[in-house]
């Protein structure tokens, strides 16, 4: 009787989940399509009012060191298997074996889809292409992709700090004050998170009036997120989440050294910095890849932090999102049309046996 509930109750969840982040009908919904176009309208609006600063732009860009630009392409993709490598030791951690090589081949395709729809479905979707070729937990799955939130949040804050502080050593700047407390909040806030997560969550949720089915889907949730994250697997896990934000900084280091535009010089720290920020504000699900968002956000951060002037801010925007987003839904097309994972017919072994949740 309750493995009949608990298939069936997976059943449905996993097609919710396929509902949810099916591309062609979140592609045609008007939420999708508003997301999109709001934020182009503003970009186009900012292009307009600035046409004459930015006129320049499209041969800034043209002038660029072919070589550079493809090794920031280069530098950027090495990110990828290192994030499969991070999420097949997460979900080791809790009993599920999988291969680095298709836990890469999920996240990337899972990429494509935040670069093209908003909400951060992609994160959903990782957890459904694992769930639809394998007998892994759909909800255990989505608690090693919230840890591995955590850890990039953790890294982006506490390495953004230690680069602001360093890029400007000499004296921070009110914007970057603001920028650094809110780091501090950051970690803060994820610590409390967790804590109480760990500590409170179960008997919290048992006080409301919530089914039993919830709190299982809790269990195997927390399961997936404490589980991944032993203090034996830490180290490593830091480790290697250095390493793949330390491909994202580089990309952007490189790409200023591209363009090499005259006085502009931001320094390893400084695009630690700017890159770091700009990661940051993909968090925000409004739009897809955190079109309009991130990019004023880049473009404000180098202008009022660094005084590059707004062509070659614009320059260094354009093409570092060129690498990081465009990119993507190229590359992660081609993969999406070639993969047998969206169609379930790409089977890992998860090293566990089938379960309801």
């Amino acid at each position: 009787m309750t493995a009949e509930r608990g298939t069936a109750g997976e059943t449905a969840e996993v097609a919710a989940a396929a509902a949810q982040i099916s591309l062609v009908g979140r592609l045609r919904q008007p939420r999708t399509i508003i997301s999109i176009l709001v934020p182009l309208v503003v970009i186009v609006a900012f292009v307009w009012l600035n046409h004459r600063e930015l006129a320049s732009v499209p041969s800034l860009i043209l002038q660029a060191n072919p070589l550079l630009v493809l090794a920031a392409l280069v530098v950027y993709y090495l990110g990828f298997p290192l994030r499969g490598f991070r999420w097949a030791r997460l979900l080791r951690g809790t009993g599920i074996q999988i291969r680095t090589r298709d836990a890469t081949e999920i996240i990337f395709l899972s990429w494509l889809v935040n670069c093209v729809v908003p909400a951060k479905l992609g994160d959903v979707y990782r957890a459904y292409l694992l769930k639809i070729n394998s007998t892994a937990s759909l909800s255990r799955t989505f608690g090693t992709v919230f840890i591995e939130r955590f850890l990039d949040l953790f890294a982006i804050a506490i390495l953004g700090l230690a680069a602001g502080f360093w890029s400007f050593r000499t004296g921070l700047p009110p914007t970057i004050r603001i920028v650094g407390l809110l780091g501090v909040a950051i970690i803060a806030l994820l610590a409390v998170l967790l804590f109480t997560m760990r500590n409170f969550g179960r008997p919290i949720l048992e006080r409301l009036p919530l089914p039993v089915r919830f709190l299982e889907l809790y269990d195997r949730f927390e399961q997936g997120v404490f589980g991944a994250i032993g203090l034996r697997n830490l180290p490593v896990l830091g480790v290697v989440t250095v390493a793949i934000w330390a491909t994202e900084s580089l990309r952007l280091y490189l790409v200023v050294r591209a363009l090499d535009f005259p006085g502009v010089d931001l320094g390893l720290s400084g695009s630690v910095f700017v890159a770091l920020i700009g990661s940051l504000l993909t968090a925000v699900p409004l739009s897809p890849a955190g079109l309009g968002i991130v990019e004023a956000g880049i473009l404000g951060v180098l202008t009022a932090a660094y005084g590059v002037p707004v062509a070659q801010a614009t320059a260094i925007t354009l093409l570092d999102r060129a690498i990081s987003v465009f990119s993507v839904i190229i590359f992660g097309g081609i993969a999406y049309a070639l993969s047998a994972k969206p169609r379930g017919e790409g089977r890992i072994a998860s090293g566990r046996e089938p379960e309801p949740v």
